[in-house]
């Protein structure tokens, strides 16, 4: 009898145990499991550490109450019709290797059993680990990857928030369109044959390569004269050879497209060689962090970078000012175009689960694929977030935009961004020309 009644009561017990267990996908989740892939070492490694604690940030606020901040996701510590499932960040460095993230990617989806994927930064390797998203279908959100070509592949599993490079390339294009008609604030219209030729150098992994397409083509739209255009390894320790050709042009514009420790030492080369045309323009990457600002100094007052954020938005937006300061308190650095997309790409995450209501990847894709989330929402300064269903640009976020800002000299003696473009939201007037080193 004892027998029979100690096996009723451990009966009793798996039965008890088993009502309690949570099953992956069920709206009694407790944490949600998101891995993020970014590059904490190599020539990255200051983007990287952006990223990270931008995400984290997103993390922090969306698990925990902060009723202050004027965000949905600041008041419901932790997914709330998950009933406060909380975020979970798996956080892992794919060193800028591609073949590297794809083995993390699989590590994260087999054996950490993750929701879902954030990254990477890198376009190479944000190809190479959607492709094994996809293959497991495991839903992917991409913050700060602007190769064009990754939501031209009809990925069901992929979606992208930032804008890409055809659209970051194109105004600059429009800047220079409208430095030739006076649209630039404190510039008189410049005549274009003053800005007719254009010389490139981009590093030559996906992004780099891409940017070097565009700038070809959208020279010849928009009717200037591209006389140089060159590829060289971002891990270069020497880029002399690549001013002297860019030099040899004599461009009126100089463009690139380059990481931190490349646009570095680019810039060193072209004050070493005394390069001096009119405008220098950086794709974002390694033109907007903190260490090119902190390394170069007052060097780099007239050089211009596109990017998502600049601090100046702060000045428009009271939330970007609120998340900032939060930011700022966290790292020491204001919010860049890294960091303030790697939180929105996290903070898109929650949004989309809070829809889902569920960790299922049908429903998450239901759920990303339907999902706007208004620009009041956002620190970056965009429409929105609304992702592309039909057409050549899958899973791509049509409601974004972008900035160019001008490093200027503050008041304060210190080396800042200034918007110059859109126009109207211009925070200072433009120096043109490019003063020289």
């Amino acid at each position: 009898m004892k027998v029979f009644l100690k096996i009723g009561i451990l009966c009793l017990s798996v039965a008890l145990a088993a009502t309690l267990v949570v099953l992956p996908g069920s709206p009694q989740a407790r944490e949600i499991k998101i891995g993020v892939l970014y590059p904490l070492t190599g020539g990255a490694a200051a983007a990287g550490r952006e990223l990270k604690a931008g995400a984290e940030l997103a993390a922090e606020i969306a698990n925990k109450a902060m009723p202050e901040i004027d965000m949905t996701m600041a008041k419901n510590a932790g997914i709330k019709s998950l009933g406060g499932a909380t975020i979970k960040l798996i956080i892992k460095d794919h060193e800028g290797n591609p073949t590297l993230g794809a083995d993390l990617a699989k590590k994260l989806i087999l054996d950490d059993k993750v929701d879902g994927i954030l990254g990477c930064y890198y376009s190479s390797v944000t190809k190479t680990v959607s492709a094994v998203a996809e293959q497991y279908g495991i839903p992917m959100i991409n913050g700060t990857s602007t190769s064009p070509g990754l939501t031209t592949r009809g990925f069901k599993w992929f979606w992208r928030t930032t804008p890409h490079d055809k659209w970051f390339t194109k105004d600059l294009f429009e800047l220079l369109k409208g430095l030739t008609e006076g649209k630039v604030k404190g510039v008189a219209a410049v005549p274009k044959k003053q800005l007719q030729t254009i010389a490139s150098a981009c590093e030559k992994t996906e992004w780099g390569s891409h940017v070097s397409e565009l700038i070809k083509s959208m020279s010849k739209e928009y009717g200037f004269k591209l006389r140089k255009s060159l590829l060289y390894a971002a891990k270069s320790a020497d880029l002399s050879s690549e001013v002297r050709s860019l030099k040899a042009a004599k461009p009126d514009v100089m463009l690139f497209a380059s990481y931190t420790s490349d646009a570095i030492l680019m810039v060193k080369t072209l004050k070493a060689q005394k390069a001096h045309p009119k405008i220098i323009w950086g794709q974002d990457a390694g033109f907007e962090k903190p260490e090119f600002r902190n390394t170069l100094g007052k060097t780099i007052e007239g050089i211009l970078t596109r990017t998502v954020f600049l601090p100046k938005v702060v000045e428009i937006k009271p939330l970007a000012g609120q998340i900032n300061k939060l930011y700022k308190a966290k790292t020491g650095n204001d919010l860049g175009g890294a960091s303030a997309r790697a939180f929105t790409g996290l903070q898109t995450w929650v949004y989309i689960l809070e829809k889902a209501g569920s960790t299922k990847p049908a429903d998450i894709q239901k759920a990303a694929n339907s999902i706007e989330i208004p620009g009041k929402e956002l620190v970056v300064p965009w429409a929105g977030i609304k992702f592309s269903t039909t057409g050549d640009e899958m899973g791509q976020n049509v409601l974004g935009s972008g900035l160019i800002g001008q490093y200027q000299m503050g008041k304060d003696g210190k080396i800042g961004l200034e918007i110059v473009y859109p126009f109207d939201v211009a925070s200072a007037n433009m120096i043109f020309p490019f003063p020289g080193f």
